[in-house]
């Protein structure tokens, strides 16, 4: 638990009141940590919930498309290893990967279900997304049914078009989420653009999610936000698979950005 609030509290008590004031700023400001402390125990995932409803995404996914690849097989077999599922939990997600699977599967409640299980923790949505991307780009360029889903996931899970842009830049992929129609009707259109891998490797803009036009404070600032929100030591107690996804993505982000202090001539 932080003693945050206790501490500056207590400060600002003996400011203003000497000892006395002390603490009684000291009693608020523990007020204060102990319910910030009961809320984020809260908003905190449980340990494993997220298997069979992740599976079951990933399993129609793979089939949006109207066939399972090896490919994709090979992500979500690949990834329960990763994850050290332990033998009951592999059973699980198999069957959940073929639910998700079967003809007509609708995805709608199984991303509820993911987005019940990331509740408040936005640093949890992006290793669930991660995973989910995986999947889609197996393939390559992916077709309008795969980025549907995935979408359809990130809005679920409060991530926006630009952020998914930055994780997609990440995989070394340039997308741009305005192409292509809505959100709910994203490949009806007739303009849908695919993610497209970028030869030149990931675009240090995109991965900061930030316009090539942005001024010094604004490039910083993204640089803080997004190393905190992938930052692996944030993730408890999730496979260490995904902790290594996120010290990857943090790896990028820092690769990112300095990049463009090099570009940009800033320290």
């Amino acid at each position: 638990m932080s003693f945050t609030y206790t501490i500056w509290f207590g400060i600002f008590g003996l400011l203003i009141g000497h000892a006395p004031g002390a603490v009684v700023g000291a009693v608020l400001g523990f007020i204060f940590d102990n319910l910030r402390h009961s809320q984020r125990r809260q908003a905190t995932p449980e340990a494993g919930g997220f298997v069979g409803p992740l599976f079951t995404l990933l399993g129609a996914v793979a089939k949006s498309d109207g066939r399972v690849s090896e490919a994709e097989i090979a992500v979500a077999e690949r990834l329960m290893t990763r994850m050290g599922l332990t033998a009951e939990q592999r059973a699980q997600a198999v069957a959940s990967f073929n639910a998700g699977k079967q003809p007509e599967f609708d995805v709608t409640r199984t991303i509820a279900e993911l987005r019940n299980w990331v509740g408040l923790r936005r640093d949890h949505a992006f290793p669930v997304l991660d995973v989910v991307i995986e999947t889609v780009l197996s393939e390559g360029n992916p077709g309008p049914e795969k980025m549907s889903i995935l979408r359809q996931l990130a809005f679920a899970l409060r991530v926006s078009d630009m952020e998914l842009m930055a994780l997609m830049a990440m995989k070394g992929y340039a997308w741009n989420g305005g192409a292509g129609g809505s959100r709910q009707h994203y490949g009806n259109s007739g303009g849908y653009v695919p993610p497209q891998r970028a030869p030149q490797g990931p675009d240090p803009y995109a991965v900061l999610g930030i316009d090539r036009n942005a001024d010094e404070r604004t490039i910083k600032r993204a640089y803080r936000k997004l190393i905190s929100e992938h930052h692996p030591d944030r993730l408890g107690d999730l496979p260490e698979d995904m902790r290594k996804r996120a010290e990857s993505r943090a790896s990028e982000i820092n690769a990112a950005y300095d990049r463009v202090k090099e570009m940009r001539g800033f320290k």
